[in-house]
């Protein structure tokens, strides 16, 4: 078998750079978010990444990142537009946005053939995901479906609250992903959110949250195809409406179409939802990484 690829949802940034947070310097060596999930991957052994961008800002990818990793590993392109649909739907003349994460996936239905992980391009996951990735992904087959969670705990910012795919487990089974909202701890340090239908609720500091860090095979892209139809068909008009990849696997797991097993890592996981959070990220990255990472260019 050929081994796993790394596939990183990048579509979302933009072609100005200069203060764009998946570029910006985090590490205590310049790195960048995108620098600790190349080498992260290549250390666990995947053998290829490929980036999901948008067409508008080829050229400048290519210029400013392509050229740090084409030679330390093989690298692919997709390309995520408001038109890459299933055959039959034209999307709204007004709409400008593509369609979420799952169309960002099946994108990549051209250039993946094998086994994949997915990550979001401005977050930091710790090599440990990677590392049970790889492993997992080496037997899946089907449509069986993998996921890294993580303690919810370790995923708030101290500067405002956050949304979270709360996950419900039953022997390490994903049996749900809900997307909670305005998550953040009270004066007492008890950690609240509201669920779907707003009630606010309390949540565990060690509840497993999905972080988009998820483990395909290449037959994922004909459930998403089929997905987003029926999405198309109730949502298609709708100017900012998104097909998310939780959504995608939750109705697989009730139509009884996939196992997802869920590997909980006690990793942090570092994102810098406010502007507030970059010292914080500056610093813990500072206290794992003391040398230069090994993705970054030279």
């Amino acid at each position: 078998m050929n081994p796993p690829t790394l596939l990183i949802l990048a579509a979302g940034m933009g072609s100005r750079y200069g203060g764009l947070k998946q570029l910006d310097a985090m590490g205590p060596n310049g790195e960048t978010m995108l620098d600790y999930a190349v080498a992260d991957a290549i250390e666990a052994g995947f053998g290829k990444v490929v980036f999901v961008i948008r067409r508008d800002f080829e050229a400048a990818f290519h210029q400013h990142i392509s050229s740090r990793y084409d030679q330390r590993i093989p690298l692919e392109f997709a390309y995520q537009s408001r038109e890459d649909l299933p055959a039959g739907f034209t999307p709204p003349p007004e709409r400008t946005k593509p369609w979420g994460t799952a169309q960002a996936v099946y994108a990549a239905r051209g250039v993946i053939s094998e086994p994949f992980a997915v990550i979001n391009a401005d977050d930091y996951y710790g090599s440990e995901a990677y590392v049970l990735l790889a492993d997992r992904l080496s037997s899946l087959s089907g449509l069986a479906t993998c996921m890294v969670g993580y303690r919810l705990e370790k995923t708030l910012s101290p500067h405002g609250s956050v949304n979270r795919g709360v996950c419900q487990l039953k022997d390490a089974q994903l049996r749900k992903v809900e997307e909670y909202t305005g998550i953040e701890p009270d004066s007492g340090g008890v950690i609240h959110g509201n669920d779907l239908e707003g009630t606010r609720r309390e949540l565990a500091p060690d509840t497993a949250v999905s972080m988009n860090c998820w483990g395909f095979t290449p037959d994922i892209f004909a459930t998403i195809e089929a997905h987003l139809l029926e999405f198309l068909k109730v949502r298609g008009q709708e100017l900012k409406s998104e097909c998310y990849i939780p959504t995608v696997v939750d109705e697989m797991i009730e139509k009884k179409l996939t196992a997802c097993e869920v590997m909980l890592t006690q990793s942090p996981w570092f994102g810098v939802t406010y502007p507030e959070d970059k010292p914080r990220v500056v610093e813990a990255l500072k206290s794992i990484h003391g040398t230069p990472c090994h993705a970054e260019a030279p």
